[in-house]
């Protein structure tokens, strides 16, 4: 059932979010919620798993860490088949095994069989595209398994089709209903369309009939006018007729005062025209001075803000500049020290040592490097010791309370257990069963080539110890302790290929792991010590750490 409504909340998701790529990025950066970004980021993911693998891979590993966050097993499933399927483009089948077997343990916590049914078919046939026929039947044993202890069957996917198929029929009868109602709405529309048109045409002839009235008035209106302007000049003809009847009779008598006023005008004209023009001149000479004081000022202004736009781009460009180097201070100080460690260092500029009372601590170190080392180039010998250290790095990286603490030459060394929460050292000890499977993979292919391989012995041990930030140029974080040292002894009574524990490491895994008893073994400085081989997990469900 929960399979079912895994697969069915996906296809909903598909259904709602069927949009263009640009438009599913533009709502990723809009999203709020952290289930919004995983729905979104899952459907850019299969937008670009044919066109884009990097693209791909960044959309379906996003979506996988959130849905893993929410614990949403189905969703958790699916990206990781997703995931395995971009590697798969990509013709990189280590990482295709990685991410199908992480997809098969969600489907399996999701109880989603057809996704099982398909993690194992696609495993299966990889193992035989590496021509092992033994890890082929091997992963469909532990699908037969599952299966078996769980009581699913073929039938049982009949029945989860058939009822996906009722639900998306369902969803086809409203989508139906829904058209209907939309075919009628656009019926009535179209009549209310067609009596639009119908009132569009009666108005278009009442306008035509307001526009020839209008016209009719206007010209009665330009006549009526025409006739009031000829009453008017000839009014204005007469009374001018009159004025200079009147003019005449006046200026018999006033003549002579006249010429003296004109006399006494014409003077008082020059004198004023005099003042006017020493004027105008004084009022040019402050207009000239007032222009070059405002254009000085409006100079030094433009200078001012030029200056001002350069300092405030090159302040914006230096923050810019300082912004990205802190960002990529913060990472490669995130690639050195664990989160906790690296906020605690920066806000106090030194980290407070701290104890921790149950911590398992692993150590990794190969067969016989010196005599290997002999038989390759440098070049080649560190290149596959970086090969074989970003495999663990990226095992390691699957589970959130394993931190890696150092390499040491050929030796890689890791821990969990190292916060203040209590964990249990389940996920270290599946950690180290990958590392011994992704070493025996290294292991076929380089037979095959006829070059040398690295075995691996693994020893764990469980215990207090001390950890802190030491050095303040090249400072390193480090663990100490008795813990670490049986550790390594653990290590150094391995045999290649191995996994060795203590009896205290024992004691915390013994219900969860099928273990050997070696029984009491001597180790350097501490004695003899019980220890223990772990053959494999005895669960039936196991799960990758959120």
């Amino acid at each position: 059932m929960k399979a079912l409504l895994s697969a069915c909340f996906v296809c909903c998701a598909i259904f709602a979010f069927g949009q263009s790529i640009e438009e599913l990025e533009q709502k990723l950066r809009e999203a709020e919620t952290n289930k919004e970004k995983m729905l979104y980021s899952f459907e850019l993911a299969q937008a670009y798993v044919r066109t884009n693998t990097d693209k791909a891979l960044e959309y379906g590993k996003q979506a996988h860490n959130l849905a893993t966050q929410q614990s949403n097993s189905g969703m958790s499933a699916q990206s990781a088949y997703l995931v395995a399927e971009a590697y798969e483009r990509a013709r990189d089948d280590r990482n295709v095994e990685v991410w199908l077997k992480s997809a098969y343990n969600f489907a399996k916590q999701a109880k989603d069989s057809d996704l099982i049914i398909k993690s194992v078919d696609k495993r299966s046939r990889l193992a035989k595209k590496q021509r092992n026929e033994q890890r082929a039947i091997q992963i469909y044993e532990e699908a037969f398994t599952y299966f078996s202890q769980k009581g699913t069957s073929i039938s049982d996917l009949e029945s989860n089709f058939d009822l996906q198929k009722a639900g998306i029929d369902r969803q086809k009868r409203d989508l139906e209903k829904e058209r209907d109602k939309l075919e009628f709405e656009v019926r009535n529309l179209s009549a209310e369309r067609d009596q639009l048109s119908s009132d569009k045409s009666h108005l278009e002839v009442r306008q035509e009939q307001l526009v020839r009235e209008t016209q009719r008035k206007s010209s009665e209106l330009s006549t009526k006018q025409v006739e009031l302007e000829t009453v008017a000049e000839e009014k204005k003809r007469i009374e001018e007729e009159k004025k200079m009847k009147e003019r005449l009779i006046s200026t018999l008598n006033k003549e002579a005062l006249a010429d003296s006023l004109v006399l006494a005008e014409r003077e008082l004209a020059i004198q004023i025209s005099d003042a006017a023009l020493a004027e105008e001149k004084t009022l040019r000479s402050y207009f000239f001075i007032g222009a070059g004081v405002l254009v000085l000022l409006a100079f030094l202004m433009f200078l001012l803000y030029s200056s001002s736009r350069r300092a405030k781009r090159k302040i914006e460009e230096k923050s810019r500049i300082i912004d990205l180097e802190r960002e990529k201070s913060d990472e490669l100080l995130l690639n050195i020290l664990p989160a906790q460690i690296a906020t605690e260092l920066k806000q106090f500029s030194k980290v407070k040592a701290r104890r921790y009372e149950e911590v398992t601590v692993m150590f990794v170190d190969f067969k016989n490097f010196t005599s290997i080392s002999e038989q390759l180039s440098p070049e080649d010998l560190v290149e596959e010791l970086d090969r074989c250290f970003k495999g663990f790095d990226f095992i390691i990286h699957q589970y959130r309370d394993v931190e890696k603490i150092k390499t040491i030459g050929d030796a890689y060394m890791c821990a969990s257990g190292l916060s203040e929460q209590k964990s249990m050292p389940f996920n270290i000890i599946r950690a180290a069963f990958e590392m011994q499977q992704f070493l025996e993979e290294q292991k076929q292919e380089r037979m095959r080539l006829g070059k040398p391989f690295f075995e691996a012995r693994i020893g764990l041990h469980t215990g207090s110890v001390v950890a802190g930030v030491v050095g303040v140029n090249k400072f390193a974080y480090d663990i100490w302790g008795d813990t670490v040292n049986i550790a390594s002894r653990m290590e150094g009574n391995c045999e290649p290929g191995r996994i060795n524990i203590s009896e205290m490491t024992y004691n915390l895994v013994k219900y969860q792991f099928e273990c050997e008893y070696r029984g009491k073994i001597d180790a350097k400085n501490k004695g003899a010590i019980d220890m223990y081989y772990v053959v494999k997990e005895t669960t039936g469900v196991t799960a990758m750490a959120s």
